[in-house]
């Protein structure tokens, strides 16, 4: 159906408790980028959340095939959805609830839009805590988002495009929709504890593979990534984007860095990669 007809219950405990879990993966030029990483990823969220749906890997890229297909779209962005439900009889015992699929594509988004692309995003390190992963497990996506809107709130006030939240140990962790990288003495790092484990995070460990460059993860503290040589972002929403200012400061030379451009450039070339792509079907092809 059209995403404007899209709907769902007010009682879903994925909208009244943030009970659900998701996975988004974006498609370009025609073909899902790394799909079969993305399900992996959402069918081990599902079992440790005792969330279960009626299909199985192979319906759900059926599903997720045609709604790009339908959608006519060439770049997109698709996101799947399992949640809690509800119970037929409002009980409040999650076991009783009938969980939810749902998927929809819409046009490819950014978390930088072709500016900050182009010139850097200028970021804040926000004073708030990201959610312990003692108490919400980072590496199962979710919808526990309102420490990073806050913190988004407060870099908006600090005149910043976005976010950076701190872990509980005061390092650097993670922004809305998106992991940190920072170049440090020609070494890529990035944060270790506390983090989604995003595929666009393991895809910047591959290509610097690929290119010889020493990849790490580690704890961050906040003083390191202000004096990094470069530091980027990573997310299935833009990529590989470049942060040129922190806390109004400048990132190096203040100009997208060497080792990001090397690296965004690798990522897009391997959207050309048969190993990477799922080619869509279209509804207007024979």
């Amino acid at each position: 159906m059209p995403i404007s007809e899209a709907k769902i219950s007010v009682l879903d405990y994925g909208l009244l408790h943030s009970d659900a879990t998701y996975d988004v993966v974006h498609v370009w030029d025609g073909a899902f980028f790394r799909l079969e990483n993305h399900l992996d990823r959402f069918f081990a969220g599902l079992e440790k959340l005792h969330i279960s749906i009626e299909y199985d890997r192979d319906q759900v890229i059926e599903i997720l095939h045609n709604c790009v297909a339908l959608s006519g779209l060439k770049n997109s962005y698709v996101e799947f959805i399992c949640t809690r439900g509800m119970s037929p009889t409002f009980s409040r015992d999650p076991r009783d609830a009938i969980n939810q699929f749902i998927a929809f594509a819409i046009p490819f988004g950014s978390v930088a839009n072709p500016e900050q692309m182009k010139h850097g995003l200028n970021a804040a390190i926000s004073s708030l805590v990201r959610i312990s992963p003692k108490s919400v497990d980072p590496t199962v996506k979710n919808y526990h988002w309102l420490d990073l809107v806050k913190g988004l709130y407060e870099a908006y006030d600090r005149g910043a495009d976005t976010a950076i939240l701190i872990d509980e140990n005061g390092n650097v962790s993670e922004g809305p929709g998106f992991n940190i990288f920072a170049v440090i003495d020609g070494t890529v790092l990035t944060p270790r504890f506390g983090v989604l484990l995003g595929v666009t995070r393991q895809t910047v460990f591959d290509i610097c593979t690929t290119l010889d460059i020493d990849c790490s993860a580690v704890d961050i503290p906040q003083d390191q990534l202000l004096d990094a040589e470069e530091v980027f972002i990573s997310s299935t929403a833009g990529g590989i984007m470049p942060v040129t200012k922190v806390n109004g400061q400048k990132i190096g030379s203040g100009v997208p860095g060497q080792i990001t451009n090397q690296i965004t450039k690798s990522y897009w070339e391997m959207h050309k990669d048969k190993n990477n792509r799922m080619i869509v079907r279209y509804v207007d092809q024979k």
